[in-house]
């Protein structure tokens, strides 16, 4: 007869061999359920992109970010030179000066715009030019005085999107004289769409200082940069907005910040272009200073992140079922797992929709309690017991958590998820020292 022990040997390894597919199973579900998260990135990015569309529809019909390119002194000369045909021809060219100093000041009033449930931050900004020309050293330049055209010398003003952002004419106030800004011709500067002011200088004039001074209004939307032109260049902006971004070459050498508005400061030399120059034109965009005042939208792409992690938090809480399961003999179904798992997935359409609303961190609590309580429930349903539930929901509170953080902390979001992730495995090892296999 045979033994007892013999008897329950093939039962036995039966059950293991059982428990080892059944993980296997799992681990494939796991995956299957990750593959909806690559639609839902597709619906986070389409969203996004709807965003985008609508800001740009409303920057279009009021006026889209400005750089305001501050003015420069053109003045025309002759040269001469041979062409083709080694004849002798005499070609107008130009010159500039930029100024010594630069002192400008721009006071923001900003507003919302809403076209649907999408808003962007537009503004109307008064401006304030002061510059400083000192002796005009055209010396620098080798041209005989003889060949420079000084009764055509020009002011030379660019503002982004002007004909959406400036409304009325711009006079600039030069000695005793306001002389206004106009369209440039076709092809005289490599500024498009410039504005020029006619300033006819004098052979006496040139050996003296000159300071003149603009004033106008100008429309834009999220951003307000201006081109430190100037050897000297100052800027002030403050505004009522309560949250901007600094941008440009460098950041404000002062700045207060509160919630009913800023003040910044910047200095800056700028040395990278010649006070005089000629037969060229240096490009000036990257002498740039200003501030972003875009609305704090992050959700989009706070999401889009949290999505990455949506296989991390599948295998995570199919572990500790698994365990919980094997360890407390209450089996689970894989369809019950499948259900759980969904309910997973689906808190990622909650966090983008609710986000849309509400802001990415008061989603993200309201689809979390969400998805926690519904799996607390369903798992004390299926397992019968309080407990396990309160623990399953202990653990899912504490993988959304991490996560969050990860999500929150961009620059350590390698070493959290380093860390978090060798705690885990601990774990798991841990409790699993208890199976059977």
């Amino acid at each position: 007869m045979e033994s007892a022990e013999a008897i329950n040997q093939p039962s036995s390894l039966w059950d293991k061999g059982k428990l080892f597919l059944k993980g296997i199973i799992i681990f494939v579900m796991a995956l299957g359920l990750w593959l909806p998260t690559y639609f839902i990135m597709n619906v986070v990015k389409e969203r996004k992109g709807r965003q985008k569309e609508a800001i740009a529809d409303i920057s279009n019909k009021w006026a889209g970010r400005q750089t305001v390119t501050c003015p420069l002194l053109m003045i025309p000369y002759n040269e001469t030179e041979k062409d083709d045909k080694a004849n002798m021809v005499t070609l107008k060219k130009n010159a500039y000066f930029m100024p010594d100093k630069l002192d400008i000041q721009s006071t923001v009033f900003p507003e919302k715009r809403h076209r649907g449930i999408y808003q962007v931050a537009v503004y109307r900004s008064d401006i304030n030019l002061n510059i400083k020309f000192n002796a005009l050293q055209w010396q620098q330049l080798k041209i005989p005085s003889e060949n420079i055209l000084w009764n055509e010398a020009m002011l030379i003003l660019r503002v982004t999107d002007n004909l959406k952002g400036i409304n009325e004419d711009i006079f600039v106030k030069w000695g005793d004289s306001n002389i206004v800004f106009t369209p440039q011709p076709s092809g005289l500067t490599n500024l498009n769409d410039a504005f020029v002011a006619n300033i006819p200088l004098t052979t006496e004039e040139i050996a003296k200082e000159h300071s003149c001074s603009i004033k106008f209004s100008l429309n834009g939307s999220e951003q307000l940069l201006f081109t430190a032109s100037g050897r000297e260049n100052k800027l002030e902006m403050h505004s009522e907005w309560p949250n901007p971004s600094f941008t440009g070459v460098k950041l404000p050498d002062t700045r207060e910040i509160k919630k009913t508005g800023f003040v910044a400061d910047w200095k800056y030399m700028n040395r990278s272009v010649p006070q005089v120059w000629k037969n060229t034109f240096y490009d000036l965009s990257a002498s740039v200073l200003g501030a972003d005042l875009m609305i704090p939208v992050d959700s989009y792409d706070k999401t889009e992140r949290s999505v990455k992690y949506a296989l991390l938090c599948i295998i995570l809480t199919f572990a500790a079922f698994f365990l919980v399961e094997t360890i407390y003999k209450r089996p689970l179904h894989l369809v019950q797992y499948g259900l759980a798992g969904l309910a997973l997935v689906l808190f990622y359409t909650l966090l983008l929709s609710i986000s849309e609303y509400t802001g990415f961190n008061l989603a993200y609590l309201l689809a979390g309690a969400a998805t926690i309580s519904l799996v607390t429930w369903y798992v004390g349903s299926v397992m019968r017991s309080s407990k396990l539930a309160l623990f399953i929901g202990f653990v899912l509170a504490i993988v959304y958590s991490y996560i969050f953080i990860i999500i929150q902390l961009q620059d350590y979001a390698l070493l959290m998820g380093s860390i978090g992730l060798f705690i885990a495995l601990a774990i798991i090892m841990y409790f699993s020292r208890k199976l059977q296999w």
